[in-house]
């Protein structure tokens, strides 16, 4: 029986590596099923970069 209930987000932390084999599992998917999700990736991922301090080579 389906509810209306919000969906709740939860928190999952992933190597890069981890990630990038996520990210090629997803696109073996159709893109209509997968690009939302893709998309909250990067955009998730984009935005952890610029809180990272960069190391110098």
């Amino acid at each position: 029986m389906p509810t209306n209930k919000p969906l709740s987000n939860i928190k999952i932390e992933l190597t890069i590596n981890e990630l990038n084999i996520v990210l090629e599992a997803l696109a073996k998917q159709p893109f209509m099923d997968v690009y939302k999700i893709i998309e909250k990736i990067h955009l998730q991922a984009n935005a952890k970069s610029e809180h990272t301090p960069q190391k110098n080579k």
